[in-house]
């Protein structure tokens, strides 16, 4: 399922920096703990007004900076966020493997992976 507005971007390369690396804790909540690079698409802001957060798959290192391409995104139900799935090793990893990995962060959320 592709909500229209996500079809341009899905498929799309995009480039941007990560604030949040691998096992990172999360600024507000020191407790969370990134088991996955998490970061922003530079330059293309979302409706919260802040840039594009992605969940960034496929490193086993801490990041600053990233290069893939969209392979889904978690559109949150009950929040104003989106979060961009990112593949930078050129794999397009299963609804399973995604949900399993950002469940630490969206567990808290209700939402639907389109892709």
């Amino acid at each position: 399922m592709i909500i229209e507005e996500y079809k341009n971007i899905i498929g799309s390369i995009v480039t941007g920096t990560v604030d949040r690396p691998l096992g990172s804790a999360h600024p507000n909540y020191p407790d969370m703990i990134y088991p996955i690079n998490y970061g922003y698409v530079d330059g293309v802001f979302a409706p919260d007004g802040e840039e594009q957060d992605v969940y960034i798959f496929g490193a086993d290192e801490p990041l600053d900076t990233y290069a893939g391409t969209v392979i889904a995104v978690y559109h949150r139900i009950n929040d104003n966020e989106d979060k961009w799935i990112v593949s930078i090793d050129g794999k397009d990893y299963s609804d399973d493997e995604i949900l399993e990995k950002i469940d630490f962060q969206e567990k808290y959320y209700k939402g639907i992976l389109l892709r």
